[in-house]
């Protein structure tokens, strides 16, 4: 279907130049200068999305945008604003009112056509809106095999038998996945990836590389050359098609959120001289970053409420909000606290440096500095975060394609015969124990190599301490004693990480077991570890559950201890350990629960809680690894139980886990 665009912008060469991009990617662009064409415009078409500029010469676009939100006949329309406006304001009012992106001038018109395209595809029910696949393959066989079976599964589907003519396919019909030969005459697969990543227009396309070889470090090759998956011709259909759409999946979930990998980066520059703010902005823009400036830490903080960013360059001294502030206010936003941040100050201080450092700021940088160098160290830490997320969704990506593979295959098993499944069963089984014992294998391994070194750093530090205290100052002792400070931590990092592959392939030796005891020891040791301490304990007796009291005793050194840490703010500490009498899981198992009166938590993250790493308070308010909820998961998950919380901010959280019953006997 065509879809139609409603442009909006008083300059006629701003309306050209994107009609032009528009028609070539198959949309039918309506023009307008004034609110007053666009208003009548709307009377008589219907639109697929708008892009308004906010200036105009009759009235306000954004005015514009609350109007077309508030017509039913336009109000499902995705709106882009587009403009040059510098005031922040502007841009959080458009978001606010409801456009669905904003845009910078000068833009590049390939993106805008890209993000347009997406907003509509996002719209759309999918029997409106089919993803189109392009499959670049020399083999007219595998070619004409791998198309029947993606249109079998509802996709519209172009071939091209060489790389060549791949890229002059994509240009036309602007695919929504590629699938693409590694090994083809003239142009190869992996340079066909590049070229794509290389377009504007083409750079978000997710891509599939194929290949017959059974060189391993074929994949890293793809992965290299841009590919968001890797799939071998010998493998089953039903696995080409599971990656195709586990990569459509995430492709849809970037854009959503607008961080796609390829995408042109958002850079927030805050910072009250408008000088320096315009010089920074043109040198940003020149190298294609969408530039959004801030004149203090309130504006900054409110624009990054309705729009994320890419990376930001904070001034240090600010009137109002200080940028020390704003630096403390981000970092601990749990949605926030990832952003890179560059603090940039005209002042050369040392302390000034390591306190922004110490803030979590991810580099510090003087105005004085080449703005060549700038530039180089925001590509730098956007690039880092690239990298940190895609490494992220690679790995994810490979462990849900590896199981859905595996359950294709254990769906066509079971169709042949029970007894092949429980077959195959048995050898995941067996694949898991040895990757397992693998990890903990690697982990003692890497353990080893670390701690020598950290012995080293913890050591000299504390000979330094002992035998040059009269002719260290202040500051220099301070700085040793934040030396062995982050070396204890990464000692406590190892040390969760070591348990945490343990407890991945522990044998169960499951007995009658007293949880009340377990949860009292705990208690009772992190007392006399803290007799300055004063918290009233509730456990409730006769908790017992068939149950592994080694694993046990690890998820309440975790809960009971977490418990402990979060209420140290709190003038009348409690901590609950019981079981909800009227209560029960879908399965009719106890639900067991440990509950506190401290910091609490924001449910929005209670998802996130148990993964690895998954801290929601700073290092300052509450030290730890971020590993302690990871292990509590692993344990309850191996006793076949499942485990979950509730929270809300200063009033405390609670954890509930169940035990199941097994076969000789069941928890109570």
């Amino acid at each position: 279907m065509t879809h139609t665009v409603l442009i909006v912008d008083d300059s006629l060469t701003v309306r050209m130049d994107l009609a032009e991009a528009f028609e070539v990617a198959g949309f039918r662009p309506l023009l307008c200068g004034t609110v007053a064409d666009a208003r009548a415009l709307v009377r008589r078409e219907w639109i697929s999305i708008a892009i308004l500029d906010v200036l105009l010469p009759d009235g306000d676009g954004v005015e514009l945008l609350q109007e077309l939100k508030t017509n039913t006949k336009t109000a499902e329309a995705p709106v882009l604003m587009l403009s040059s406006e510098a005031d922040v304001k502007d841009r959080i009012r458009g978001l606010q009112t409801g456009a669905d992106d904003y845009v910078g001038k000068p833009y590049d018109t390939g993106s805008v056509v890209a993000r347009a395209r997406e907003l509509v595809h996002a719209r759309l029910p999918p029997s409106l809106e089919r993803d189109a696949v392009l499959v670049v393959d020399d083999s007219p066989t595998f070619r004409d095999e791998l198309r029947r079976a993606l249109e079998g599964a509802g996709y519209v589907v172009f071939t091209a038998a060489s790389g060549e003519e791949g890229l002059r396919a994509a240009a036309t019909h602007r695919p929504t996945a590629l699938l693409v030969d590694g090994v083809m005459p003239g142009i190869d697969g992996a340079t066909v990836i590049r070229k794509i990543r290389l377009d504007a227009a083409l750079r978000g396309t997710p891509c599939i590389l194929l290949t017959a070889s059974d060189d391993r470090g074929e994949e890293l090759r793809a992965l290299d050359a841009g590919a968001d998956a890797f799939v071998r011709k010998d493998e089953d259909l039903e696995v080409v098609l599971a990656r195709l759409g586990a990569v459509l999946r995430r492709a849809s979930n970037e854009s959503a959120d607008g961080s796609a990998l390829h995408a042109p980066k958002r850079v927030l520059v805050v910072d009250d001289s408008e000088t320096y703010l315009q010089v920074i902005a043109s040198v940003l823009r020149s190298d294609g970053y969408d530039v959004v400036m801030a004149r203090s830490g309130e504006e900054a903080l409110e624009m990054l409420a309705v729009q994320t960013v890419d990376c930001i360059l904070l001034d240090l001294v600010m009137p109002g909000l200080s940028g020390k502030d704003t630096c403390r206010q981000i970092k601990s936003t749990p949605n926030l606290r990832d952003l890179p941040l560059i603090i940039v100050t005209s002042i050369e201080d040392r302390h000034a440096m390591i306190e922004g450092l110490t803030l979590g700021a991810d580099d510090f940088i003087a105005k004085s500095s080449d703005l060549d160098v700038i530039k180089a160290r925001v590509r730098a830490q956007i690039r880092r975060k690239q990298f940190e997320d895609a490494h992220r969704r690679i790995r994810e990506e490979l462990l849900r394609s590896q199981l859905e593979a595996t359950e294709a295959r254990s769906a066509r098993q079971l169709a042949e015969a029970r007894a092949a499944l429980v077959e195959s069963k048995a050898k995941m089984a067996e694949e898991l124990e040895r990757k397992n014992k693998e990890l903990e294998a690697f982990s003692y391994s890497v353990s080893h190599d670390l701690r020598g070194p950290l012995r080293s750093i913890h050591g000299f530090s504390h000979l330094l301490l002992e035998d040059y205290a009269n002719v260290l100052d202040a500051d220099g002792r301070d700085y040793l004693l934040h030396v062995r400070a982050a070396a204890q931590r990464m000692s406590d990092i190892i040390d969760d990480l070591l348990l945490l592959s343990r407890v991945s392939r522990a044998e169960l030796r499951r007995a009658p077991t007293d949880l009340a005891e377990i949860a009292r020891n705990v208690a009772a040791e992190l007392q006399n570890r803290h007799p300055d301490r004063t918290v009233e304990l509730a456990i409730s007796e006769g908790l017992v559950a068939d149950a592994d009291y080694r694993l046990m005793r690890v998820v309440f050194d975790n809960l009971i201890g977490n418990a402990w840490k979060f209420t140290a703010k709190t003038p009348e500490a409690r901590i609950e350990l019981g079981v909800m009498e009227t209560e029960r899981d879908g399965d009719g198992n106890a639900v067991f629960f440990v509950r506190d009166n401290g910091a609490g938590f924001d449910m929005t993250y209670a998802q996130k809680l148990f993964q690895p790493f998954q801290r929601l308070h700073t290092e300052e308010e509450f030290s730890g690894t971020g590993i302690g909820l990871a292990t509590v998961q692993r344990v309850v998950d191996r006793h076949g139980g499942r485990v979950w919380a509730k929270g809300e901010v200063g009033r405390g959280a609670t954890v509930f886990f169940t035990i199941p019953r097994d076969e000789r006997g069941g928890s109570r």
